[in-house]
């Protein structure tokens, strides 16, 4: 039996358009965001889903029920743990400023190896990491064959990519398209990456240049 996931990140943002770092907070997708999803949505109304996860965050939500869209009798499901990474006072504050601090290609290697103790008010590295590895094995013990829409966020869905294939953070522009297959013994491979459908581009989809390898162990 194999699963395939079909990740997608949300659609463009507000804050993505500003450049303003949004994680456990929220921002309203903008109307070319808006347009992107619906771009995504029909490149994907053809996709046999079976089921459909998202992140409980509004621009999460907002992407998805657009994707569902053309698959009607999905039942959208969300899981906490498919949250963004909590950047803790740095949230709504512009990226230089947290750029200001430490290197973004150094706090996100050492987020992937799960190491970095988090930012001011923010979660460690090794929480984030474990709950992105717990949420994903277990969307795979629920639908261990089929086809799982699975709608997120930029980091925490790229760490999950960095756990199936450790080549550090793979920018994922907005309403892009992953896909990784999961075999019943658990091995998991990426057969899609970061697909820009909607052609929203790498506005708000940040590279990490320095190639950390990611623990397979949380």
């Amino acid at each position: 039996m194999t699963l395939t996931l079909t990740l997608v990140r949300h659609g463009r943002t507000h804050f993505n358009a500003r450049r303003i770092l949004q994680g456990r907070c929220d921002s309203p997708l903008t109307r070319p965001g808006r347009e992107g999803v619906r771009t995504t949505a029909l490149h994907l109304a053809g996709t046999p889903f079976t089921a459909a996860w998202a992140s409980p965050s509004g621009r999460a939500v907002t992407t998805a029920v657009e994707i569902l869209r053309h698959h009607p009798d999905l039942r959208l499901r969300t899981d906490a743990d498919l949250r963004e990474y909590h950047f803790g006072v740095y949230e709504q504050k512009p990226e230089s400023t947290l750029d200001g601090v430490v290197a973004w290609s150094d706090l996100v290697g050492d987020v992937l190896a799960g190491t970095h103790p988090g930012l001011p008010g923010g979660e460690h590295a090794a929480e984030f990491m474990g709950r992105t590895r717990r949420v994903f094995r277990r969307i795979a013990a629920d639908h261990p064959d089929g086809h799982v829409l699975v709608v997120g966020h930029g980091l925490a869905l790229g760490a999950y990519l960095a756990t199936v294939d450790p080549v550090g953070l793979v920018p994922l522009p907005n309403a892009s398209v992953s896909t990784v297959e999961v075999e019943a013994d658990g091995t998991a491979r990426i057969t899609q990456l970061a697909l820009d459908v909607a052609g929203q581009g790498h506005i708000a989809a940040r590279p990490m240049t320095r190639r950390t390898p990611v623990p397979s162990v949380a």
